[in-house]
This record gives structure tokens, C-alpha cells and sequence, in this order.
């Protein structure tokens, strides 16, 4: 059976095709647009007409692919900018018409859970792992061994929302959004379950891709050997600040940054920072696999193939 998933988080709307049978799930293909669904957040709450459509026509193109494809089931849920929307029913209605699927909003802790379970299919059975995943919204930050997860909370830090909140003009900057990102991670996750610890940490979502792009200096459209890259605090630190002291037009340039994201990764660098610090991590492992992957094993209790 071929099943399609589709995730509409602030940043961009995602799809996973896939193929599911005997108790595992195999990938197939991925897609993926910016849209910017948070931007469209006004002060009352309320998400621009501009940013429904245009996440509304990603979603048909997508749903459309996956019929195409041959894809028996589709499912769409969204995260943080439609969790936080006051029209958020209208939206659901937009995304209804247009892709003919009811669309779910799942809860922050809910997106937690499926961005560990999408995560940690690399992490050998019994073994305790963390998983960070920075969205343009929120981010999530989750402990557990195997399925089992012992903690998982969504913090109101995204990369978009920060961003918007706090400029980084300079290297100067760096500190002040930090401060933001850690007064907001302390708010949710408190001092005694910061000292919790794992034996692995994984990272997932953009700012993670566009960080192992960076390291291995690889075109960030390469996504042969993202997946797995482990990454230092130290070097994620030397690339904050080297981003920081450049303008758009300058990080455009670089092969290995994401056009879409140059605007907005020295913040999700800094959430990072942040985190890694509050937690006490030096080290992690970039994951390609996500909520997206997440949701299929739990909808379908199956495992990766």
C-alpha cells in the first residue's frame, strides 16, 4: 500500500511518499517548498490570506503528486504557526478544498513524539537518545530509549519566530537572541530536567542540513551524505559567527546554504547553541528523517525498512 504524509510547519510544507506492507514502511520520494506560513502571523493571531494560499497550493500540488503517484491515503497535519492561528479553522477548510483530506493539528507535545520516533531509526535498540528539532515556529526537544520517550515539551523558539523578534545584523547580535532562546527553553524545560542525559543526541529539520551541508562543504542540493553527519558545538559555534558577519547577498553565495533559509538560519543557530548548552551536549547526529517519517510509524505501527 502506497501512503502519502504531508507536514505544514511555518517554515515550509513537506511531503513523504511511501510504501508500507509486512510491518515496515519504505521511502520513496520527498518533496518540499518554502512557504512561510508563520511569517503570515499577524499581531491579532490571525494567518495573511497571502500565507494560506500560498501553503494552500504547495499542499494541492503535493496531494496531486501523490495521487499521481499512485499513493492509496493521504495525510496532512500541521504544526506550530496553525496551532498558534485564530482563524485556524478557516485554514482547515482552505486545505480540505484543495486537497480534498481533513487536515490535523497536532499539539506541540505531539510533535515532539514524531519527530523522535522519525529520528532515531539509526540509534541501536536500549540505547538512550535525545532528539532537538528546530522548526520556524517551535522547537522540540525530546528524550526516551527505543519508543519509549521519557520527556518531550515544544518550545516557543522557532527560527521564523525569532527572527522576527530580533534581528542578527552582526556577530554582535549572536548573544541577544541566545538570551531570548534560553530564557524561553528555561520557561519550559526547568533546571533538574536540563541535567537529564542521553547517550546519543540527534538533530533534525533544516537548520540541522544546512549545518551538515556547511561542514563537509558539500551543495546543500547534495543530500547524499547529510544524513548521519556528526557535528561539534565548536563548529557549529565558528559557523554562527561566520554567517553572522556576512549580509544575505553574501550568504546566498554560498553553494552550500539553502537559499530559502538565508535569511533565518544564524537563528536557528542560535536556538541550537542555546539548547546544546542548557543540556550540556557537545556532539550530535544530523537525521534526514522527521515528523514526516514519524507520523507513518505511528499512524501505521510499523518500523523503517
Amino acid at each position: 500500500m502506497r501512503v502519502a504524509v504531508i507536514g505544514i510547519g511555518s517554515n515550509s510544507v513537506r511531503m513523504l511518499e511511501t510504501e508500507i506492507g509486512d510491518g515496515a514502511f519504505r521511502r520513496l520520494r520527498r518533496d518540499r517548498a518554502g512557504t512561510r506560513l508563520f511569517a503570515g502571523l499577524d499581531a491579532e493571531g490571525n494567518l495573511s490570506g497571502e500565507s494560506m494560499l500560498k501553503t494552500a497550493e504547495a499542499v494541492r500540488r503535493m496531494a496531486g503528486a501523490a495521487q499521481e503517484n499512485g499513493c492509496e491515503r493521504l495525510h496532512i497535519f500541521a504544526t506550530s504557526a496553525s496551532r498558534d492561528a485564530k482563524n485556524g479553522a478557516d485554514f482547515m477548510k482552505l486545505i480540505r478544498t484543495v486537497s480534498g483530506t481533513e487536515l490535523e493539528i497536532i499539539t506541540g507535545s505531539e510533535e515532539a513524539q514524531l519527530s523522535f520516533l522519525g529520528a532515531t531509526d539509526v540509534v541501536p535498540e536500549g540505547t538512550s537518545c535525545g532528539v532537538i528539532d528546530i522548526g520556524g515556529g517551535s522547537t522540540e526537544i525530546v528524550l526516551g530509549r527505543g519508543r519509549e520517550i521519557r520527556r518531550a515539551v515544544s518550545c516557543q523558539m522557532g527560527a521564523v519566530r525569532l527572527y522576527n523578534v530580533l534581528s542578527i545584523d552582526s556577530e554582535d547580535d549572536l548573544a541577544g537572541v541566545e538570551e531570548i532562546a534560553r530564557k524561553i527553553f528555561r520557561e519550559t524545560w526547568n533546571e533538574e530536567e536540563a541535567a537529564e542525559k542521553a547517550d546519543v543526541w540527534i538533530g533534525t529539520g533544516g537548520t540541522f542540513t544546512a549545518l551538515a551541508a556547511m561542514v563537509r562543504d558539500v551543495p546543500w542540493t547534495d543530500r547524499t551524505c547529510v544524513h548521519g553527519t556528526g557535528i561539534r558545538r565548536d563548529e557549529i559555534a565558528a559557523i554562527g559567527r561566520k554567517l553572522a558577519g556576512m549580509n544575505i547577498q553574501e550568504r546566498l553565495k554560498l553553494g552550500s546554504l539553502q537559499p530559502g533559509r538565508a535569511d533565518i538560519v544564524v537563528h536557528g543557530i542560535c536556538i541550537l547553541l542555546c539548547v546544546m548548552d542548557e543540556m550540556g551536549i557537545d556532539t550530535l547526529t544530523v537525521s534526514e528523517h522527521g515528523n514526516l517519517d514519524g507520523y507513518i510509524k505511528k499512524k501505521y505501527g510499523v518500523r523503517c525498512r
